[in-house]
Order: structure tokens, then sequence, then C-alpha cells
């Protein structure tokens, strides 16, 4: 039934084997965010806070990890799960959960942010906190061997100024600025090797 879930939020979240169709676990509230990690079936149970793998064949799902926020979006490095955290929304959809009622119990409020975690001790080993205008995450992604990543929105002056060269050599982005009022064109060049491999002009 479309948007049945709804009257089931609480406990009627289940885990499907795509290929044979076969419900693979249940029970879960609201679950988010399956992977396939060294071996095991990982997920998400947000509605009651929690992270965690199930036996496949059992169907039992095993708590690693609380959760202190609403969980969705989940990626690994290494034993080192990263989990995207979100405030409970005020929809009716999102409330009255198990979360709620954990968060009460440790006297803290749903956070918007990352958490990442050992997976062979459950320990939060760190965590970032997001602030402002960002309320919600709905996934995350590890980039391996990137530093100081950056995210370019629509809505600035950056995404005019802003290019990323797909070289792994060159590994950067190049940013050309245009003076206020100024109307030639500014353009900055990659060489490598003698010849040019990449070209930023605005």
């Amino acid at each position: 039934m479309v948007d049945g879930w709804r009257d089931k939020r609480a406990d009627g979240g289940i885990g499907v084997d795509v290929t044979t169709g076969r419900i693979v676990t249940e029970g879960l509230s609201m679950p988010h965010s399956p992977r396939l990690h060294n071996g095991r079936l990982w997920l998400l149970n947000p509605g009651e806070g929690k992270f965690g793998w199930v036996d496949v064949v059992s169907g039992l799902f095993t708590e690693v990890a609380f959760c202190p926020g609403h969980a969705r979006g989940l990626a690994f490095a290494g034993k080192y799960a990263v989990i995207g955290l979100s405030p409970a929304c005020e929809t009716r959809a999102f409330q009255g959960l198990g979360l709620d009622h954990a968060l009460a119990g440790k006297g803290t409020d749903g956070r918007c942010g990352l958490l990442v975690v050992d997976t062979e001790t459950g320990d939060t080993v760190d965590w970032v906190r997001i602030e402002g205008v960002v309320r919600e995450l709905f996934d995350v992604a590890v980039l391996p061997g990137v530093t100081c990543p950056s995210l370019i929105g629509l809505k600035g002056s950056e995404v005019l100024r802003m290019l990323s060269v797909n070289d792994p050599e060159i590994g950067r982005a190049v940013e050309c600025s245009r003076p206020k009022g100024a109307r030639r064109k500014v353009s900055d060049t990659i060489s490598r090797g003698g010849s040019s491999s990449g070209r930023a002009q605005c």
C-alpha cells in the first residue's frame, strides 16, 4: 500500500534480498542505508537510534552502536563506519519512536552531523556536528585520498569560478576570479610536461 509504512513505522521495517525477494530481517523501525561490508549486512535502524548488522540466516539484528539522531547515510573506511545524523523531524512520522525515548533518557536532543564508529568495539571514535542552515543529511560518502574537500553550491558565485580538473596527477581544483565590474576573461592553464592538460576560464 502506498505510504503504508507510516502506520508500521515503529516495527514494520524489513530487509529484502532483491535478487530473490526473500525477507532477510524484519521488525525494524524505518530501516535505512543497507550496506554489504566485510561479509556482513550492515544497516541503520533510525527509529530506534541503532546501527548494527544482520545475520542473513537467522534474521537477527545485532546493535553495535547508538546513534544520537535520525540516522540516514552509511559509509565505511576500513573498520570504521561513518553515519549521517539528523535531528528528528517535526512531522508525525518521526515522532513517538524509540529514538525519542532513548534521547530523553540520555537528556539530549537529536543532532545533525556525522558519527564515526569503530565496528569492532562499537565505540564512537570521532564526530562532527553540523549547525546552521543544514538540518538534514540523507547520505554520506567516503573519499579516499582526498584532503580538504569542498562542496560548491548552485546559488553562490563560487559555481561560476570553479573548475575541477579530472586528472589524478593534478588532483586539484583551479579557481579563477573576476574582479567586480571587470569584463575581460581571466584564464588559468594547467600544464604538465609542456602540454596543456586543463583550462579554467571565467
